[in-house]
């Protein structure tokens, strides 16, 4: 049985992880109302940029010859990103994108016969596909706890040009969907090409299509929508500029998810803690008095003992 010194040292190592699991729980409270804020921001300039290019797509009359907008002719390697953090002690935060990344990198092995060409945001998803000894093709990293617009656009730069250059036929991203500090979903998103049914979508989504349109039969007798905006330049000159825009945007939103999952999951995860450091000091505490008790109890008997023996 552990003496009184060993137990009451536990008690000490304890108090010291609780006050850091509670500061860590308090830091990630308060940096998760920022990021939700920069979330609330960030919406209605994502759904401005999307509504543009729909309008662009639109008034087109041709699908521009764009490279990001074209699927290539052959499909032979498949790039995946994950969007993870640069810290651990998040729970489940990275480990789950992690699952489902590998897990998506194998079906597209095993089931649709491409290559698999990976790219990590966040230290821990670099150093976790580096150690499964995965073909890391670029990270970035130093920046997951508040990401910024420039960072978005290195990592879209980044694969944009990996796509142009025929490195990767298909882009797919994985990152933590936020919807509360408690629920975190994954999300998992097609990134490049952009086609023109991503871009077009139906009319009845959450951020509607164009209000300025009409509706038009193509020659093959299929309904969709003409924008009625004039544009100047031509809608295809403007959909070049706003295809890039559009997949930095989605890049952003992503980090700007993942970040706010992140915290949301580390303020979760430091409760937790901080709650089971709470129980393990009360069964200290229980400990050290049944303890001291004993200890207690043995001199007097010892007291006892020696008083009957010199009797």
């Amino acid at each position: 049985m552990a003496s009184q010194k060993d137990i009451k040292d536990r008690i000490s190592s304890v108090k010291n992880i609780k006050q850091i699991t509670r500061a860590m729980e308090m830091v990630a409270a308060a940096r998760l109302r920022k990021a939700q804020e920069r979330i609330e921001i960030l919406r209605p300039y994502a759904d401005a940029i999307r509504r543009m290019t729909r309008q662009a797509v639109e008034a087109a009359d041709t699908m521009p010859d764009f490279p990001i907008l074209q699927e290539h002719e052959s499909m032979d390697r498949v790039g995946i990103l994950l969007v993870t953090g640069d810290r651990g002690l998040a729970g489940p935060f990275n480990s789950q994108i992690l699952r489902a990344g590998t897990t998506r990198g194998k079906e597209i092995g095993r089931e649709e016969g491409h290559d698999v060409a990976w790219f990590a945001s966040g230290k821990r998803g670099a150093s976790s596909l580096a150690f499964r000894g995965l073909n890391l093709e670029d990270s970035w990293s130093g920046f997951t706890d508040r990401p910024t617009y420039s960072d978005a656009r290195d990592i879209a730069q980044g694969l944009i040009a990996q796509y142009t250059d025929g490195k990767v036929d298909r882009v797919e991203v994985f990152y933590n969907g936020f919807e509360s500090a408690l629920s975190q979903v994954v999300r998992h998103e097609t990134l490049l090409p952009l086609q023109q049914a991503e871009l077009v979508g139906d009319e009845d989504e959450e951020d509607g299509g164009d209000e300025d349109a009409e509706k038009v039969e193509d020659a093959e007798g299929r309904d969709h929508r003409r924008s009625l905006w004039i544009y100047e330049p031509g809608p295809e000159e403007i959909l070049e500029r706003l295809a890039p825009d559009y997949v930095e945007i989605s890049i952003y939103r992503a980090l700007l998810e993942s970040t706010a999952s992140e915290h949301g999951a580390r303020m979760t995860a430091m409760r937790s803690a901080s709650d089971n450091a709470s129980e393990l000091l009360d069964d200290l505490q229980l400990a050290a008095n049944r303890q001291r008790q004993a200890d207690i109890t043995q001199e007097l008997l010892e007291i006892v003992a020696g008083a009957e023996a010199l009797n």
